[in-house]
């Protein structure tokens, strides 16, 4: 099946693709700031530069967008055009976010992942819902945690 889009529409498409300040990120930083919990924003100094840094918890959050990270959910599927090119790069962030979780938690951090389908889609647990699993685990002495959809 050929792109709805022309090349020209698809790269301008592709390159308003945010890296940071998502959504889903920004929902997430709203709730969790109205909470009264303090975070420091995407920290270069760390691994895989987390969306959240908490240093009071010593622990990073990720706000993963379930295509771009490859979450095994129902809102994740592979393009079916240059199907090597998605391989490559989407198996490429998969390995990258594994290699960075492990070095986090290898210097003493812990770790949240939470994915999109959490959030959004057909199987979300909601933003409220979310937030609960976040605020309880921030204090908890558990290292890692990911938060995602009912699937």
């Amino acid at each position: 099946m050929s792109d709805v889009h022309s090349p020209a529409t698809r790269s301008r498409n592709m390159s308003a693709v945010r890296g940071k300040d998502t959504k889903p990120e920004m929902l997430i930083r709203r709730a969790l700031h109205a909470r009264g919990f303090r975070f420091r924003l995407h920290n270069r100094a760390l691994p895989g530069s987390p969306d959240l840094v908490l240093p009071k918890y010593r622990a990073a959050i990720f706000v993963h967008g379930c295509f771009w990270h490859r979450h095994s959910c129902p809102m994740f599927h592979w393009p079916s055009s240059r199907e090597e090119f998605w391989r490559e790069k989407l198996n490429a962030n998969y390995e990258r976010d594994e290699r960075n979780i492990n070095l986090l938690m290898s210097a003493g951090w812990r770790v949240a992942v939470v994915w999109e389908c959490s959030i959004r889609g057909k199987h979300r647990k909601g933003l409220t819902a979310v937030v609960d699993e976040l605020s309880g685990w921030l204090p908890s002495d558990r290292h890692f945690l990911t938060v995602s959809g009912d699937s």
